[in-house]
């Protein structure tokens, strides 16, 4: 039996023309939590990330000592060309600005790309579904007893909105509630892949509750 943690990266740059990039409250988040893995009992054999520098530059502040292998199917969609396949070039400014704006725009499009209503987007639903699935069949390594996956939000959710059996509308109910830092945890065997507890953010406990942040 082994163990599948997926951490979300830290706080990025929202409103920034460059996103993949932590903020400077990302950067602390990520090491408030590197300096509880101890506690938390995270000491994994193996660690996989996206390709994204948001997902490096969480996994830097952690101060992992072991392999450390990347895969692009642990990236997020492409919530840029997706406004793009829905709005064509005239994209509203105040979805890059405005976060309540970009969180209900963010929902919508997504919701239309999962069915199958932005023929114009890059990367399929399916095909992103299919990435997912191909990352987490090269994380899963039954030689190690704990794996750390570094990756975001759309990823996780979609896998555990699979992992659940759940309608795939659901991931996006999923997606939005995951925290940035949250950790996800998964058991996995030869013959079994479940769910042990999701979006968990003890580093945000007391003292700590306005670190909190959701993009």
């Amino acid at each position: 039996m082994s163990e599948l943690i997926l951490i979300r990266h830290a706080q990025a740059s929202f409103g920034h023309e460059n996103y993949d990039n932590l903020s400077e409250l990302g950067h602390d988040q990520a090491a408030l939590l590197g300096s509880l893995f101890d506690k938390l009992n995270i000491a994994p054999d193996r660690v996989v990330i996206g390709t994204q520098k948001r997902h490096q530059q969480t996994l830097e502040n952690f101060n992992l000592k072991c392999q450390v292998d990347k895969h692009p199917g642990w990236n997020e969609y492409d919530f840029k060309d997706l406004l793009l396949a829905e709005f064509g070039p005239n994209i509203p400014q105040e979805i890059f600005t405005d976060r309540k704006t970009h969180f209900k725009t963010l929902r919508s499009t997504v919701t239309n790309w999962m069915n199958a209503k932005l023929p114009n987007a890059t990367e399929s639903w399916e095909d992103f579904s299919l990435r997912i699935s191909s990352a987490l069949e090269f994380s899963c390594d039954l030689a190690c007893k704990q794996v750390v996956v570094v990756t975001s939000g759309g990823p996780i959710s979609r896998v555990v909105a699979t992992t659940l059996n759940a309608p795939k509308e659901e991931m996006m109910t999923l997606n939005l509630q995951i925290k940035n830092t949250s950790v996800s945890k998964f058991i996995y065997t030869p013959r079994s892949f479940y769910l042990h507890s999701f979006n968990s953010t003890p580093q945000f406990d007391g003292d700590n509750a306005h670190l909190l942040t959701y993009s």
